[in-house]
């Protein structure tokens, strides 16, 4: 089952690839290595669901931003590889979670997407990771999310 199947299969959509809204790019090769800025869970409408972790928003709640940030990291993807069965390895993701000075469950938040990752992509969807907190993020959304991919030639 490719991807792109998986996808279907779950009941998600692929949204349209985020456009940057800054002087930057939405992702940059370098040899076989497919290099994803940071992407949040940004809504069809444009809209994010705002909100610090330990204060305005769940774990659970948050988690599922994660999730939606997984499915815009892999439009991103798409857009560049033109299907996600080139994807050969998620490498490396870095989480980033809004949060609480005392917030301590970054990890479960990432889980949202790396588990996506892992559900839509297999083993290639398997990566190692950070999970860090934030003091602030871009529109006070709840994660963000940038990814390196090893990709077939």
């Amino acid at each position: 089952m490719t991807p792109e199947e998986k996808l279907k299969a779950l009941g998600l959509i692929l949204p349209d690839a985020p456009v940057p809204v800054a002087n930057y790019v939405p992702y940059r090769w370098a040899g076989n290595m497919l290099y994803l800025s940071g992407q949040g869970p940004k809504r069809s409408d444009g809209s994010y669901r705002q909100g610090r972790l330990g204060r305005d928003i769940s774990i659970e709640e948050a988690y599922e931003e994660a999730r939606l940030t997984g499915l815009n990291l892999l439009a991103v993807a798409k857009s560049a590889l033109g299907e996600l069965s080139r994807v050969e390895a998620v490498v490396k993701l870095l989480g980033m979670v809004n949060a609480e000075d005392d917030f301590f469950d970054h990890p479960k938040v990432i889980n949202g997407c790396s588990d996506l990752l892992v559900d839509v992509l297999g083993d290639a969807g398997r990566h190692a990771r950070s999970a860090v907190g934030m003091g602030s993020l871009p529109n006070r959304m709840a994660v963000e999310i940038e990814a390196i991919l090893l990709v077939k030639p």
